[in-house]
């Protein structure tokens, strides 16, 4: 059984940083950090391939945020700094249990999701 659980959100102002966690249980995956305000589709944010080898960003956070994992620990982690308003909404970690095939900005490609975590960004 796969489950994801996100911690780590807040308010901040902006300028700020926040790390969101996301622990896995169930197996090591491919995994992905999106966003969605309410009323909004949920866009992708990063994502990091099984191994780590690969990381893939929007070009919205590119330079700012930093996804990483420590599969000891069954933990995907979402550094985010310099933290604007626009970057408000609710954040989902997801899994990949059959790999996302190139497509890793596709929100189809995950099958499991977090519960999600607020982040609020203050001007």
């Amino acid at each position: 059984q796969v489950q994801l659980v996100e911690s780590g959100g807040g308010s901040v102002q902006a300028g700020g940083s926040l790390r969101l966690s996301c622990a896995v249980s169930g197996g090591t995956f491919s995994m992905g950090w999106f966003r969605q305000d309410p009323g909004k589709e949920r866009d992708f944010v990063a994502a990091i391939a099984w191994l780590g080898g690969f990381q893939y960003y929007a070009d919205s956070v590119k330079g700012r945020f930093a996804i990483s994992r420590d599969n000891a620990k069954n933990t995907v982690y979402l550094q985010m700094n310099s933290l604007k308003p626009e970057d408000t909404a609710i954040y989902y970690c997801a899994a990949a249990t059959r790999g996302y095939g190139g497509r890793y900005s596709e929100s189809s490609q995950y099958n499991y999701w977090g519960q999600g975590t607020q982040v609020a960004v203050s001007s």
